[in-house]
Formats: structure tokens, C-alpha cells, sequence
């Protein structure tokens, strides 16, 4: 898929639209080539599997496509390898049943870096063949948190994360959910929110493994476990720390901001 890919980054044929893919997002002319380009591969290799994507929805490949689940995002970061960011990453989370809990193995690429983050459930999480481990630090004053602001509803999200926002002394988004919470994963950052509720779980299945076999923590905003349908339509919203006492800083932080609100 790399091969497919980068070449596409920063190109006007990148861009190209063809409609609108399953998770109700413009499909872009990268999305449906890389795409392609995994169904194509899982074919090859006489793979049996139902694959869960946001553009093409739910397709069924092979003689036993209830065998497996494949929960795939191949471009995540589409925006950013539109304008040449170098920020994007391709994201796969393979399972038995079609939901999050049961996701086994999971896979984020880095494509323009080449690097890979994988997992596999009770067997920790790595990149590059190397274990990883969240970071320990635990006051959002020393913190690096990513906080997802892509939406009209601005002011609203500020309001309810002012108090997080008023005490974070760095704070950013870079633009591909998958990689920001693999960045909590192995330690490149602290936290990271997104509570829009616009946020399809096809972009981050893989990456919520990854970071739980780490170490870390991804809850909902209400404190309530992750688990919910793998399914093209399925929109979530999380908290991600790095470890326990940084979870509860952001938690009481919002707690504050509904208060003050």
C-alpha cells in the first residue's frame, strides 16, 4: 500500500472526489486506491475475511468471510496527505467478532516515515520491534496532550475542555487520530482527547489495542470502557492517557469546566 500512496501525497490527483464513502466522508482519489490496494492484497493471498472500511462500507471477501474482521482505515490522515503534510497512516485492526473489545492484532503505519506501531492482545505493543511504554509523566502542566478540534462546534468543545486547555502547557493535533494515540502509546506524548463525536471508530480500532497492550488507558468521555460496533458508521469520542494519575487530572479538569460552564 505504501507504493500506491506515497507517491499520491501532496498531489492534485490525491484530491480528486468520488463521492461519498460509507462513513458519510468525500471520498478522495488516495482513500479509493489504497483501498483497492488492500482488498486486492487480502485476495491474493486467498484471505477469508469481512473488511470494515469507511469508504466502501462492509465487503465480504473470500469462501469464509465470517472468519475474520478486518477493521481497516488505509489512509488515515487523508486531509494532511492531500496538502503534503507529512503526517498519515495507514490502520488495521484484525478480530473474530465485529467489536472493538475483540480486536487481536492491530497495525498502524506510518507510511512517509516508515514506521510501524503493532499489537496483538496480551503480548504488549511495539514499534519497530521495539516494546513500548507510555510516559509517566502525570500533570497536565508538565503534559503534551493532543486535543482534536476539527469541527464548526468550536466554542462548544473549548467550553467543555477549558479546563484541561487553561492548564496543559503544550498542547496539540497533528491531524491522524491513529498515529496521536500511538504517540501516547510510546511516550511522544502525554493525552490525547476527542470528544466531538464525529470520529469513526474505523480510524482508530487498531490504535486503541495498541495503546491498552502499552499500558496506557482510553475510556469514554463518562469513564465507561471503549467498546463499541465495528462498523463504517460508527462515530466515538475518548479520553487517552498515558497512565492513571494523568487520566484523572484531565477527568477532574472537565468536571471543572461543566461546572463552570
Amino acid at each position: 500500500m505504501k507504493k500506491q500512496i506515497c507517491p499520491l501525497v501532496g498531489s492534485a490527483e490525491a484530491e480528486r472526489g468520488f463521492g461519498r464513502g460509507a462513513g458519510g466522508d468525500i471520498k478522495k482519489r488516495i482513500d479509493l486506491i489504497a483501498e483497492d490496494t488492500l482488498t486486492q492484497t487480502l485476495q491474493r493471498h486467498g484471505i477469508s475475511c469481512t473488511l470494515i472500511s469507511e469508504e466502501s462500507g462492509v465487503k465480504l471477501i473470500g469462501t469464509n468471510p465470517s472468519e475474520f474482521y478486518v477493521t481497516a482505515d488505509p489512509v488515515d490522515g487523508t486531509a494532511n496527505a492531500v496538502r503534503g503534510l507529512p503526517f498519515t497512516a495507514i490502520s488495521l485492526a484484525v478480530s473474530k467478532k465485529p467489536m472493538l473489545n475483540d480486536v487481536e492484532v492491530a497495525l498502524v503505519a506510518d507510511v512517509l516515515r516508515d514506521i510501524t506501531y503493532v499489537a496483538e492482545k496480551g503480548k504488549g505493543a511495539y514499534k519497530d520491534a521495539r516494546r513500548i511504554k507510555p510516559s509517566t509523566i502525570d500533570k497536565l502542566e508538565e503534559a503534551l496532550v493532543g486535543v482534536d478540534f476539527s469541527t464548526f462546534k468550536t466554542q462548544q468543545l473549548v467550553n467543555q475542555l477549558m479546563g484541561v486547555l487553561q492548564r496543559t502547557r503544550h498542547l496539540r493535533h497533528l491531524g491522524a487520530n491513529a498515529l496521536e494515540i500511538c504517540y501516547v502509546a510510546d511516550g511522544t506524548s502525554d493525552a490525547f482527547i476527542d470528544i466531538r463525536g464525529k470520529l469513526r471508530i474505523t480510524d482508530v480500532a487498531a490504535a486503541c489495542l495498541i495503546l491498552l497492550e502499552a499500558g496506557g488507558i482510553i475510556t469514554t468521555p463518562e469513564g465507561d470502557k471503549l467498546n463499541v460496533p465495528l462498523d463504517p458508521k460508527q462515530r466515538v469520542s475518548f479520553i487517552a492517557a498515558s497512565n492513571k494519575p494523568m487520566y484523572n487530572a484531565i477527568v477532574d479538569s472537565m468536571k471543572t469546566s461543566r461546572h463552570v460552564a
